[in-house]
């Protein structure tokens, strides 16, 4: 037995509570049923024509999860999820997603869903025949494929080489200021200009190949639904964080997912279907948390929107994408779905509004360490990065000792 604290190093936590997880889960759930109700969103069962077997590559943290709850909890669907976590164990603790994913799947059987999850390698093929074959037990074929893997490695199905991604500008070398969420401290970061190997690494891991590789062999398989819709993720953001983001090696591969989406798209229109990227809000996550420039942007971001009533986090994002962009038609049945002028879905508009950028970029030229506490949400930022660890997270005892790692109750 133990009482558990949180451990962070450089806004990276190395442990998880497996009760806040639990309860920041249900908080999730907690919500998406509560705007289903005020939406008047129907379920399958109470008549919806929503999504109804839904697979979600990457489901056990962030917007993966979130588009996991939103999808079984406002409409009533099945649900299959692919992520790759640390197991825990009666004495040691898991990672954050294992705990996320025992909480979903005990809230989803208790409510009646059916629920497969499993702890494997997104990008194998091995994963890939697993999940055909249980969906093809269960008798269904997929409506809806979110992809949402985030990764800092991965290896090739076909050369079995092993890539890894990195974090860098492209061109031109990157200095930017860092913000320590736990401490208020900031510093600048430098960053050199990636090679081109490096580059070219970052796509193969995090760009679209492996999500065009999904759609295929799932459609060779006869495992997706007429009409069958998938939607991956990605971000763009202000022209403050462009230099190490968008215009970095993380954008390379955006772009290449981008760029993916319209041969994804091509194959699905054959069986009435369509791919979409949606581009969503810039939030603390554990990979945009080490990113220099981002955490201090992200401080003013949500200073601001709180002010104007239109903060959101992953579930919020995620409820709002389903609701008012995927599944808009009579019954909660696929609607036609508002794109901008690249086929992208925007639910990072209220981000980006022109009025609200202006009042981020005038907070970002008057912060400095001695007023970041007042002019930024830095107490925001940092409950947000502990609550997807766990910690801080309202209901939960953590004076209390933890007497099993593995439980989530």
């Amino acid at each position: 037995m133990a009482v558990i604290k949180p451990m962070v190093r450089s806004n990276i936590c190395i442990n998880a509570h497996p009760i806040g997880c639990a309860k920041d889960t249900a908080r999730q759930i907690d919500y998406v049923l509560a705007q289903k109700r005020k939406r008047g969103t129907k379920s399958l069962k109470e008549g919806g024509k929503g999504p109804q077997t839904v697979l979600v590559l990457g489901c056990s943290t962030g917007y993966g999860l979130a588009s996991r709850i939103a999808a079984a909890f406002a409409y009533g669907a099945d649900t299959i999820g692919v992520s790759f976590e640390k197991e825990a164990t009666e004495t040691k603790g898991g990672t954050p997603g294992w705990y996320n994913n025992m909480q979903f799947d005990t809230s989803a059987k208790d409510a009646g869903l059916r629920t497969a999850t499993f702890n494997a390698d997104a990008f194998s093929d091995e994963c890939r025949k697993t999940v055909i074959d249980e969906v093809k037990a269960w008798g269904r074929k997929f409506d809806l494929i979110v992809y949402s893997l985030a990764s800092p490695v991965r290896t090739d199905p076909d050369t079995k080489i092993l890539y890894k991604s990195v974090l860098k500008p492209i061109g031109a070398p990157y200095a930017g200021p860092s913000l320590d969420m736990m401490t208020g401290a900031m510093s600048q970061l430098e960053a050199p200009p990636a090679t081109e190997e490096e580059i070219a690494n970052t796509v193969k891991v995090m760009g679209g190949e492996d999500w065009e590789r999904w759609i295929r062999q799932l459609g060779e398989a006869d495992v997706l639904a007429d009409g069958c819709r998938t939607v991956a993720y990605s971000y763009i953001g202000p022209a403050q964080t462009h230099a190490i983001y968008r215009d970095g090696t993380i954008g390379a591969a955006k772009k290449d997912l981008e760029a993916r989406a319209k041969t994804i798209d091509a194959q699905l229109k054959k069986i009435g279907g369509a791919a979409f990227v949606s581009v969503n809000k810039g939030l603390v996550t554990r990979s945009s948390a080490v990113i220099p420039i981002v955490v201090l942007y992200l401080s003013c971001l949500f200073k601001v929107q709180k002010a104007q009533g239109k903060h959101e986090g992953c579930i919020e994002q995620m409820e709002r994408l389903f609701a008012e962009r995927l599944y808009t038609g009579a019954d909660n049945a696929p609607g036609t779905v508002p794109v901008d002028a690249e086929g992208r879905i925007r639910i990072d508009d209220w981000e980006l509004e022109p009025a609200t950028q202006a009042e981020i970029a005038e907070k970002m030229a008057q912060v400095t360490e001695a007023n970041v506490a007042e002019i930024a949400d830095l107490a925001g930022i940092r409950r947000d990065f502990l609550n997807i660890n766990g910690f801080d997270v309202p209901g939960v005892d953590y004076e209390k000792d933890v007497a099993r790692m593995d439980v989530i109750a």
